[in-house]
């Protein structure tokens, strides 16, 4: 157990941090539901190729064409190019927001229940910067080869796949990263949730909220509305931090050692 004066100078430093990373978390959350629009709006006048013009060539008598019906998909991107790494760009700055909090929580966390799992703070650094990273990466790649297919002479279904990078040897390399990264960030959210709750940090319902919004970083959801999930609790977490939170600031933050939530039990005791 940390010492009294310890203890009291380590509030004081989390008192003047947490003012300045309440902005940054509120304006991640933003940056994150805004990224979330741009790309689906974006992305929702991506051409579709259905059965049948899957299929028509193959009923031709040609079962690899020399222009692909896919190929208006590359195009599309290539038009709208700045869209998606505009998206991409504010993805990487709402998760660097998110990253910085997150690491700040850990570290509270740490502090007051020093057994808190120490792989956390690891996780959320390296899965938080290459989720960043590999949010433009990804955007800019694509862009970058769905120009060079547009500008080129092969519309093949093989130039198709590898100016969408679902072929080839970078886009296997981008989408092995980027499922790595997401593993790492999305562990290390619903770890760094788990271990502030314990500690008293957060509100019980704000740390559950937090790990579904972990989980859905993984590649399994995608652009939908449920970017509303990590966007809202980016929001709370900044109000929280500037010491706006209706019902307080949770005990643990001032008394600068764990004070865990009582259990039901506990609650049923102390009722009765």
């Amino acid at each position: 157990m940390a010492a009294s004066k310890e203890i009291e100078q380590r509030v004081t430093v989390e008192s003047e941090r947490r003012a300045r990373l309440g902005v940054p978390a509120v304006a991640g959350g933003v940056l994150y539901l805004l990224s979330g629009i741009i790309l689906s709006s974006t992305l929702s006048g991506l051409p579709a190729v259905g059965i049948v013009q899957g299929f028509a060539s193959l009923l031709r008598g040609q079962p690899n064409p020399s222009v692909s019906p896919r190929a208006a998909e590359v195009t599309y991107i290539d038009h709208h190019a700045f869209g998606l790494i505009a998206g991409g760009v504010l993805t990487a700055i709402a998760v660097a927001c998110l990253t910085i909090v997150l690491l700040f929580i850990v570290a509270a966390t740490t502090f007051r229940r020093p057994e808190a799992w120490s792989g956390t703070r690891t996780l959320v650094l390296v899965g938080g910067g290459a989720f960043a990273l590999l949010s433009v990466v990804h955007w800019v790649a694509i862009s970058i080869k769905a120009h060079s297919f547009v500008g080129g002479h092969d519309f093949s279904s093989k130039a198709v796949d590898q100016a969408l990078l679902t072929a080839g040897s970078l886009g296997v390399t981008l989408a092995l990263l980027g499922l790595l990264a997401a593993l790492a960030i999305a562990i290390g959210t619903i770890a760094a949730m788990v271990g502030a709750m314990r500690a008293g940090l957060l509100p019980r319902w704000l740390a559950v909220l937090g790990i579904f919004a972990g989980i859905l970083f993984l590649p399994l959801f995608g652009t939908s509305t449920l970017d509303l999930v990590p966007a809202f609790w980016l929001v709370a977490i900044g109000i929280l931090l500037m010491g706006r939170w209706p019902s307080g600031d949770p005990p643990a933050w001032a008394a600068g050692e764990s004070r865990p939530w009582p259990t039901q039990a506990e609650l049923r005791a102390k009722r009765a």
